[in-house]
């Protein structure tokens, strides 16, 4: 049997992507090797629309339960949604009919098209303790754990763009905020690095090393090095929040879509499809501006809306 569709990822856009499928009676397979992407292990989360907080296992229980809820089964017979957990697909071909897409479990699924929303996973930071201590004071999304350091000394790892709208994030609620880069120069818009450098909250440190991360049970500081002078210090910080990159997992693709120069799939921002015919993508393995839970859940939806008019109003080419 060919499917309409295929959805890899188990993230907000792969799960709204899965409940939009259905509801417009899609073909549909949806393969995932886990539920909830990068915000899974977030202990609070206060920005998912509709919900005043809630963790990051609620939320995949949820991303869980809503597809669910769609999904063919005995209490919903006639549904065309087909889940498969705990899969992982290692392989997708073209050919003239579609694509075929195999899993490491050994399925094969034929399909008309493909939505791809395999996310990305945070650049860790490589320092002493670092591991020990994440979610525990070291966190790597500001937008999700920045209000809980309300009025407390905070550092900020990174002199991207990213790292400077975390800054930013934080100086409307933080006591004082550190930027702490690694070589002389950033790399975030000069009007972004005036803009933030100009708060008195403010103070970076350029050029160092994060040797390793201070506390117990939570966070109490950080030591670094002067590339420079050689000089190890000591900052004493509640909260750090690291924007070192993202790595997308795109590795299953890389000869299938164009991708850029950090390996991010390139989409229409206005479909969301790639430049291979037939394929769509969307949420934080694409490469728009900002990734967020509801962007990427925004985003399969404007997928799927486009793929179902070029299944039944238009051509895949």
């Amino acid at each position: 049997m060919t499917y309409d569709l295929v959805i890899i990822g188990g993230g907000p856009a792969g799960a709204a992507g899965a409940v939009y499928a259905a509801r417009k009676r899609l073909k549909t397979v949806f393969i995932t090797s886990e539920w909830g992407g990068q915000s899974n292990v977030s202990e609070k989360i206060y920005n998912w629309i509709g919900t005043v907080s809630l963790s990051g296992n609620e939320l995949a229980e949820n991303f869980k339960k809503h597809v669910w809820a769609n999904a063919k089964n005995t209490e919903n017979p006639d549904s065309t949604l087909e889940v498969k957990e705990d899969g992982k697909v290692n392989a997708i071909t073209k050919d003239a009919g579609g694509f075929s897409v195999q899993t490491e479990e050994g399925e094969e699924f034929l399909t008309k098209t493909i939505l791809i929303a395999s996310g990305s996973g945070r650049r860790k930071l490589v320092a002493k303790n670092a591991d020990k201590l994440e979610h525990k004071g070291l966190t790597y999304c500001a937008t999700c754990d920045g209000p809980l350091f309300d009025g407390q000394d905070v550092a900020v790892i990174g002199g991207g763009n990213a790292g400077f709208e975390t800054a930013a994030q934080l100086l409307a609620y933080c006591k004082s905020v550190t930027l702490l880069h690694r070589s002389d120069s950033f790399k975030a818009d000069e009007i972004t690095i005036e803009r933030i450098l100009s708060n008195p909250k403010m103070q970076v440190f350029k050029n160092v090393d994060i040797l390793e991360i201070k506390g117990e049970k939570f966070v109490e500081g950080l030591i670094y090095k002067d590339k420079k002078t050689g000089e190890e210090k000591v900052l004493g910080v509640t909260g750090i929040f690291v924007e070192v990159g993202q790595i997308p997992n795109t590795d299953f693709v890389k000869d299938l879509v164009p991708l850029d120069e950090i390996k991010r799939i390139k989409i229409d921002p206005w479909t969301n499809k790639t430049e291979t015919p037939g394929i769509w993508a969307a949420g934080d393995c694409t490469n728009i501006l900002y990734h967020q839970n509801n962007i990427a859940a925004g985003d399969a939806v404007r997928a799927i809306e486009n793929i179902y008019l070029a299944i039944h109003t238009r051509t895949l080419n």
